[in-house]
């Protein structure tokens, strides 16, 4: 592992059932990551809806408007793959969070796979139902929303 690597010395579970100790991730890596993750949707959501709609008139056009009805539910879709392939990626980020410098990565400290990425973009999307539960990073100490949490995954900075 690299030296900027923040799970290089994180310790081994205790068991195969038991409890994992936290890994040791250092303060620079989470330095800023809750205003750099605000700034990050907000380019991937231009993003998605970009394709979406782009997906959207094509589909239309191709299908001479027939698709119209099947339509409607494709800014999810669009969301769902583009969050799982870009964060499963070699970058291991979204281009939001790739141009915020952030990456994410499991709890293990290893590359997201991508059901893993796509679960977490659900969970993500169903989370902004209840606005209240993004609040939940502000009581953690390594900055997880609750939706990283039950998607096993942390965001980092990529240059600490």
């Amino acid at each position: 592992m690299t030296e900027r690597d923040p799970f290089s010395s994180r310790e081994q579970p205790f068991g195969p059932i038991g409890p994992r100790a936290a890994p040791y991730i250092p303060p620079q890596a989470l330095e800023g990551v809750r205003t750099r993750r605000v700034m990050a949707v907000a380019l991937d959501l231009i993003l998605v809806a970009g394709m979406s709609a782009a997906l959207f008139v094509a589909l239309f056009i191709l299908s001479a408007g027939l698709s119209a009805f099947i339509l409607p539910p494709l800014f999810p879709i669009v969301a769902f793959f583009y969050n799982g392939l870009t964060v499963s990626g070699w970058r291991m980020a979204t281009p939001g969070m790739a141009f915020m410098d952030l990456e994410m990565r499991t709890m293990d400290g290893n590359p997201t796979p991508f059901l893993q990425a796509a679960v977490h973009a659900v969970l993500f999307y169903i989370t902004w139902l209840f606005p209240p539960l993004l609040l939940v990073s502000l009581f953690t100490s390594d900055k997880r929303c609750l939706h990283d949490m039950l998607a096993d995954v942390i965001v980092l900075r990529r240059s600490s």
